[in-house]
């Protein structure tokens, strides 16, 4: 088995020695074949001269991919997924809160029939107000939202099969639904508990304002995780109830017109029912254009709706 450990860096000089120190003693112990992939993501400070010096003298071991610019988390970790040739992928942060003497472990959960590791900073320490307070409230969002129920989605240290990972691609900020595009792609996932330690060097470059890009975020996932393939379930049914809600409100109108005189035309009532009503059959509509888009999409790529674990007794049987 071939490991690739992906490692994002933005402004983390100070800790990138003591890192790939750390890594060494983790995993040379155990005679694993592995690379180590930094990715730096347009580092101000000298992080960039630091992976250089390291690259020099580890030349078998250690790769850099350098960004253009600063992308984010998100971009830097899917750059070192597209370099990596590992069948596990294993993706960690560079402030040494992550501990490497986990990944043993982890690897050996994947030995258990696992597709997805996932770390879990059960005791952290971190600051409680900016960031234990926001990870648990976006963590609990996620969980209810998704149906993926993980204590800690924000915690970097996990471990992939690489098949899994091929099976979607990742945009924005969407790093931290990684577990939640691999349950949809069908991946077998469990939690494990890892070690967290304090930031010695460097400052976090997260705070309270992640709350309110989790939520942004989970709309996106939600959608293409249960709507993608057919988009007529979300926009038809608030279509849907959105004509009920007019149909409703005209009968209503109505009764009040029969019984009590009142007249229907001069109800402001009246004019939102029609205005809800266009706007149903509207939604309904965008779901059928939805539906078209989705299946042009799937045809012309001869992107397939399913994904096959394994054949038996076949005759390409193999494990995807």
């Amino acid at each position: 088995m071939k490991l690739s450990i992906v490692v994002p860096v933005f402004n983390e000089e100070e800790n990138l020695s003591p890192l790939f120190q750390s890594i060494l003693d983790a995993l040379e112990p155990r005679k694993y074949d592995w690379e180590l992939i930094f990715v730096d993501d347009g580092s101000v400070d000298s992080s960039l001269k630091v992976l250089e010096e390291i690259a020099r003298k580890n030349k078998r071991r250690v790769k850099i991919v350098v960004l253009q610019r600063n992308y984010g988390q998100t971009a830097a970790i899917a750059a070192g997924i597209d370099h990596a040739i590992g069948d596990v992928v294993v993706m960690m942060d560079a402030d040494l809160q992550n501990d490497p003497a986990d990944i043993p472990m982890m690897l050996r959960k994947l030995d258990e029939g696992y597709d997805v590791v996932s770390g879990w900073r059960k005791d952290r320490y971190d600051h409680a107000i900016t960031r234990r307070l926001p990870s648990r409230i976006a963590n609990g969002l996620i969980a209810q939202v998704t149906g993926v129920h993980l204590h800690d989605f924000g915690c970097t240290l996990k471990a992939y099969r690489r098949k899994i990972l091929g099976q979607f691609r990742l945009y924005g900020e969407m790093h931290r639904f990684i577990p939640v595009y691999a349950n949809a792609a069908g991946a077998k996932i469990t939690e494990v508990e890892v070690h967290h330690h304090p930031r010695k060097y460097g400052k976090t470059k997260y705070g309270l304002e992640r709350i309110f890009k989790v939520v942004l975020d989970l709309f996106t996932v939600k959608f293409l995780v249960s709507y993608s393939s057919k988009p007529i379930y979300l926009f038809g049914g608030i279509g849907i109830g959105l004509i009920v809600v007019s149909v409703l409100t005209i009968l209503i109108l109505t009764i009040r017109r029969i019984f009590f005189s009142i007249s229907v035309l001069e109800s402001p009532f009246f004019q939102m029912s029609v205005v809800i009503l266009i706007l149903g059959f509207q939604s309904i509509l965008m779901g059928l254009i939805a539906e078209l888009l989705m299946r042009t999409y799937h045809e012309t790529q001869a992107k397939p709706t399913y994904t096959v674990r394994q054949v038996i007794n076949g005759s390409n049987s193999s494990k995807k």
